[in-house]
C-alpha cells in the first residue's frame, strides 16, 4: 500500500525549486498559486537566503504550492492518483497539502487558507517571546514529565526518541538548564510555539474563514495529525487542520496508522527528507520491511512514478466527486 506524506514547516532550504523551475508547466502553475497567495514563490524557492524563507508567512505557503505544483508532474491527471493511492497525510502544514491531493478542497482554496494561516501564526507568535525545541533520546516518560513541570507543550510527538517542546523562551531555557537523562536538546529555528495554546489567535482568524470554504469527503483515506485516524468526511478534515494550529501534532500516531494499514511504500513530496528519515527509523524499530522515496527533483519523476505503481493500492473509498487541481 501507497501513502504520499507533504512535509511541514522547517523542511524548506534555499534554491530547493530551482531544479522544478526549468519546466515552464511547473513554472506556470506556481505563478498561478504565487498570484493566488499573493507572494513571489519563485523567488523564494530559488533566490531567497535561509532567514528570509524561515519566515513563517512565506515558509507555508512555500511549502504547501511546492507540494501542489510537484504532485501535478507527478500525477498530471490528478484522478489517476486514485489508482494507486492507499493514503495521503502531511506534516503540520503540510496536512493542507494533502487535503488537495485527497479532493477535499482545491488548491485556490488551499492557497488562501495557508496564506492566512502563517499570517495568523505569525502575528500570534509576536505576542509572547515563544519558540521550540527537540528533545533527542532520553525516556519518554521521563521527557514528558518535564515538559509537564515546566508547562511546556508536547507539540510535535515524531516517534520514539522524538519529541519537540513549544513554550516561552524561559521555559526553554529551564529545560535546556536541567535536560532529561539521556536527552539532547536542539534549539528550532521557528518564530513561536506552534501546535500549543499560544496559537490560540490564529486558530480563531483561520476558523472564522474556513466557515466559508466548500470541502467534499476525501476521495483516498485522509490521516489526521490530531490522532492518527482516518478521517471520512471533508468538513472534519477542514476543522481538524484549522484546530491543530493550536493542538500537538501527533505523527507517532499517523505512523502507527500506515503500519495498520498495511503500507509497503512511502512516498514523501518536496522538499523531503525529514519525514522520510523519521519514517526509516520507526520502521525499522517496528521490524518492517517498509519502501521509502523523497522525491526532491524533476529527474527524479520517472522512478517516483514506477514506485508508486509498485505499491500502489487502489483507495476503498469511493466517490463521484471531480477533483479540483
Amino acid at each position: 500500500m501507497l501513502v504520499i506524506v507533504a512535509p511541514g514547516q522547517g523542511a524548506q532550504t534555499p534554491g530547493f525549486l530551482t531544479p522544478w523551475l526549468e519546466d515552464p508547466v511547473f513554472e506556470s502553475r506556481l505563478n498561478w498559486l504565487s498570484t493566488v497567495a499573493g507572494l513571489d514563490l519563485a523567488h523564494y524557492g530559488t533566490a531567497a537566503d535561509a532567514d528570509t524563507i524561515r519566515d513563517t508567512k512565506i515558509a507555508q505557503p512555500l511549502l504547501v504550492a511546492s507540494g501542489l505544483v510537484s504532485a501535478l508532474q507527478l500525477y498530471p491527471h490528478p484522478a489517476d492518483a486514485f489508482g494507486h493511492l492507499g493514503a495521503v497525510t502531511g506534516h503540520s502544514v503540510g496536512e493542507i497539502t494533502a487535503a488537495v491531493g485527497a479532493g477535499v478542497i482545491t488548491a485556490e482554496q488551499a492557497m488562501v487558507l495557508v496564506r492566512e494561516r502563517g499570517q495568523a501564526m505569525a502575528d500570534a507568535s509576536a505576542v509572547t517571546p515563544t519558540g521550540m525545541t527537540a528533545i533527542l533520546g532520553g525516556d519518554r516518560d521521563e521527557v514528558l514529565a518535564a515538559l509537564t513541570q515546566r508547562g511546556l507543550t508536547p507539540a510535535n510527538d515524531n516517534g520514539p526518541g522524538q519529541i519537540v517542546a513549544a513554550g516561552t523562551l524561559e521555559q526553554l531555557e529551564d529545560l535546556a538548564a536541567h535536560a532529561p537523562k539521556g536527552a539532547r536538546l536542539r534549539p528550532l529555528a521557528v518564530a513561536g510555539a506552534f501546535h500549543s495554546a499560544h496559537m490560540a489567535p490564529a486558530v480563531d482568524h483561520v476558523a472564522h474563514l474556513a466557515g466559508s470554504v466548500s470541502t467534499h469527503d476525501p476521495r483516498t483515506r485522509f490521516l489526521s495529525n490530531s490522532d492518527g485516524t482516518v478521517v471520512h468526511d471533508g468538513r472534519e478534515v477542514l476543522s481538524r487542520i484549522v484546530g491543530q494550529i493550536a493542538r500537538p501534532v501527533r505523527w507517532d500516531l499517523c505512523l502507527e496508522s500506515m503500519v495498520d494499514l498495511g503500507i509497503t511504500g512511502f512516498l514523501e513530496m518536496p522538499p523531503a527528507g525529514t519525514l522520510t528519515g523519521i519514517a526509516k527509523r520507526y520502521f525499522r524499530n517496528r521490524g518492517l520491511d517498509v519502501e521509502t522515496f523523497s522525491l526532491n527533483g524533476p529527474e527524479q519523476l520517472d522512478e517516483a512514478r514506477a514506485f508508486c505503481k509498485q505499491h500502489g493500492d487502489p483507495s476503498t473509498i469511493l466517490s463521484s466527486e471531480a477533483v479540483s487541481a
